[in-house]
């Protein structure tokens, strides 16, 4: 084992800087111990993990499988190391979440504040992708879990906690059509819109109500990003289309409103909080995990996007 650890560490880091001389440097071992290695492992597999170019080495189809398999043994020592830290009654380790885009605000960071106030020893990784990657994510063990959009399907993933999110209107604080707690989407017909753009898992329910409907939309803008059609429908540029979950922050401080798209048609989203099934998290990853869990329904609807009010004048 312990040549083997020694090998996978030369491996990482030659495959990740493209040069035996820089892993070298910086794992402050002579350059030919490093090849000397990888030469061994490559003579044991019958196969070379790396083409030599004029320029570097390159991962090869061989080198790219070690390499995810490097990765998930780099997170499993990790997670032995915070293991038996928890047998000396420590609280400490590092957390590694995926999330989507939605949840870069709000909710999580508020979240990570106050789990990094009861436990300092736990160091947390925050990556936001987009949603199939989430899963991907949390199934091949790169994170310890992490929160996405729909979820049912998928064997190789285990929903800890969920709620319902829905899709609706999204409206500058004072207009008009911010008024209506709920419209069928035929309502937008007239607006200028500002819409999402694939991948954004609305998207697709989208497409739907326009299928079903027969409904045209003046789409003014699409976009890919929340954030952007968020500050988009701030600017004034027309009626956005995005989930509650999106928009929790700005309506909680009365510069958005949310009407709820209220086609039979249309189901809510489930977003879940998800664990990978075949894999049980460190004592670390749990205990945030667990902070998590017990504030998760503070995303759900309708509860999600009331504005805080406001205090005596």
């Amino acid at each position: 084992m312990p040549a083997f650890s020694r090998f996978l560490r030369y491996f990482i880091a030659v495959g990740r800087l493209g040069s035996i001389r820089k892993a070298a440097d910086e794992l402050n071992v002579s350059a030919s111990a490093i090849d000397r290695q990888i030469l061994n492992v490559e003579a044991d597999i019958g196969m070379p993990l790396f083409e030599r170019l004029p320029t570097g080495l390159r991962l090869t189809a061989a080198g790219e499988i070690m390499m995810a398999a490097g990765g998930r043994w780099q997170k499993n020592m990790a997670d032995v190391r915070a293991q038996i830290e928890d047998l000396q009654g420590l609280k400490r380790g590092h957390v590694d979440i995926a999330v989507i885009d939605a949840l870069a605000k709000g909710f999580l960071p508020a979240m990570i504040q106050s789990i990094q106030s009861r436990y300092p020893g736990i160091s947390i990784g925050v990556k936001v992708l987009e949603n199939d990657a989430v899963r991907l994510a949390i199934a091949s063990g790169k994170v310890d879990f992490g929160i996405f959009f729909e979820p049912q399907s998928f064997r190789d993933i285990t929903v800890r906690a969920f709620v319902d999110v829905v899709l609706g209107f999204v409206t500058p604080a004072g207009h008009p059509f911010g008024q209506r707690r709920e419209a069928r989407f035929s309502a937008g017909v007239g607006s200028p819109l500002v819409v999402p753009a694939e991948p954004l898992a609305m998207y697709q329910q989208i497409a739907v109500l326009e299928g079903t409907s027969g409904v045209v939309l003046d789409k003014k803008v699409a976009s890919d990003n929340i954030q952007m059609i968020t500050s988009l429908v701030l600017q004034g540029v027309g009626i956005g289309i995005l989930t509650s979950l999106d928009i929790i922050t700005e309506v909680k401080r009365g510069l958005l409103s949310f009407t709820r798209i209220s086609d039979p048609i249309l189901r809510p989203m489930t977003l879940a909080l998800c664990t990978a099934a075949a894999r049980t998290p460190s004592h670390a990853a749990g205990l945030v995990l667990s902070e998590i869990e017990h504030g998760f329904a503070q995303l759900s609807y309708p509860a999600s996007i009331e504005p805080v009010a406001a205090g005596p004048a």
